[in-house]
């Protein structure tokens, strides 16, 4: 990798690394689509057990993936300052870390059913969960490994393989699932076990795949990555771990106030809560563009704030924001343009309940277009201030934005005042609006 001297280089250098792991990002989203769908087939208590146990398990996911993330700045800036043994140190104790954390949950998973049924789960529902995540929480240790491979390998531009892995992973799962949660072609019929089953497994032969591919590729040996692996490395350790939980705290704290806010929908009512999820599910769509550009941001500026080129961290910076707010600016054009049609794609037109649903929708989506500009840039701003291995103030700012600023302005909005979905939305632009200013101003005022 070398810091590149203009803006159009740094643009090419940005997209190039960039489209794979958006490419990656997308290819995950559909693993979950898939998961979901197939489930609806087979049955509507079990796919509600996949759903409230796949978002217990997602949210653990998003605390421990902080010392997978942290992997990929510090790689970059190790890359940058030509020290390649503290590549190996720092990806070597992000795997430790993220080993750690999926032993020290696994509990959580197994005695779920108690936790759900005390959150005013049915207990079907609950029971059904517990025998999900029994399974699937065996694949936290794998999920998180395989996070901080990723990371690893996208610090050192390996991004494709990240892209085909995702991608093959996506039509293993559906494959996996076919047979075991249905009981096609001879397999047993298992159902939300067998799911787990499905996902618990792509996530082993994932790790096991990018592990060989990391160890072994000749480009990539001289790393030794896995080279005396069991050794332990306080100072690097000391390092990830600092770096690491602030990242954690920051992504569970922006899922949070999403999850919030699909709560305080429900309590408006089923069109508007229906609306609302598809409005978000078109909203996240986008997201995972912007969160791909901010993964490639992270190691341009890493890399060059660890070769000591000041200018080339202040240029990464501003082409990844460039290029955010023109996928953003096509995205705005396209909610204005196209909402009905969007919408339809969602919803079986024939119900009557479906008129009523795109009707509001149309309405979340014209404010959806301000929404994900703001959401894009504070994930851009987060991504910057990572790759120069700024975590901690940037956490707080980001709790503060989400929880003291946008969730009671989406209360305030949408019930004192009336302005029900509508203040609700309005208020997550807020609180986005307000993290994503104060995150860049945390980036250019130290520049």
């Amino acid at each position: 990798m070398t810091t590149a001297s203009t803006y159009p280089a740094h643009a090419r250098a940005t997209l190039a690394l960039g489209l794979p792991l958006i490419g990656s990002h997308l290819a995950q989203m559909a693993l979950h689509v898939v998961d979901t769908v197939m489930l609806g087939w087979y049955g509507v208590t079990e796919l509600a057990a996949v759903v409230i146990g796949g978002s217990s398990f997602f949210v653990v996911f998003i605390l421990g993936s902080g010392f997978a993330q942290a992997v990929m700045p510090m790689v970059a800036a190790s890359l940058g300052e030509g020290d390649e043994a503290q590549v190996r140190r720092d990806t070597r104790m992000g795997l430790w870390l993220s080993l750690g954390f999926g032993i020290a949950v696994y509990p959580l998973f197994w005695n779920a059913e108690p936790v759900l049924l005390m959150l005013g789960q049915k207990p079907e529902v609950a029971a059904l969960a517990q025998d999900f995540l029994r399974v699937a929480g065996l694949g936290m240790v794998p999920a998180l490994l395989v996070m901080a491979l990723k990371s690893y390998l996208a610090a050192l531009e390996r991004t494709q393989v990240v892209l085909w892995v995702t991608l093959v992973a996506v039509g293993v799962n559906a494959a996996i699932n076919w047979f075991l949660i249905f009981g096609n072609g001879g397999a047993p019929e298992m159902g939300v076990v067998g799911s787990a089953i499905a996902s618990l497994s792509v996530q082993v032969v994932t790790f096991a795949v990018l592990a060989v591919y990391a160890g072994w590729l000749p480009e990539l040996r001289r790393f030794r990555l896995w080279q005396r692996f069991w050794r332990p490395d306080p100072a690097a350790l000391g390092r990830v771990f600092r770096l690491g939980w602030p990242i954690g705290v920051t992504g569970l704290a922006e899922s949070g106030m999403f999850q919030a806010s699909a709560l305080m929908m429900g309590w408006i009512g089923t069109v508007e809560l229906a609306a609302h999820g598809i409005a978000m599910q078109v909203a996240a769509l986008a997201f995972m563009v912007h969160l791909g550009l901010s993964n490639a941001v992270t190691v341009r500026t890493g890399y060059a704030d660890g070769a000591g080129d000041a200018a080339g961290v202040r240029a990464a910076a501003a082409t990844g924001i460039a290029l955010s707010l023109g996928f953003g600016a096509l995205m705005v054009a396209l909610f204005l343009a196209a909402p009905v049609q969007i919408l339809s794609l969602f919803l079986d037109m024939t119900k009557p309940e479906s008129g009523r649903i795109v009707a509001y929708g149309t309405v979340l989506l014209a404010l959806a277009a301000l929404f994900q500009i703001m959401d894009a840039m504070q994930v851009i701003a987060l991504g910057m201030l990572r790759g120069v291995r700024d975590t901690r103030v940037p956490m707080a700012l980001a709790a503060l934005s989400y929880w003291v600023i946008g969730i009671p302005t989406c209360y305030i909005l949408a019930f004192p005042l009336g302005l029900g979905g509508v203040g609700l939305w309005l208020g997550l632009v807020v609180g986005l609006t307000g993290a994503a200013s104060s995150l860049m101003w945390r980036f250019w005022s130290r520049r």
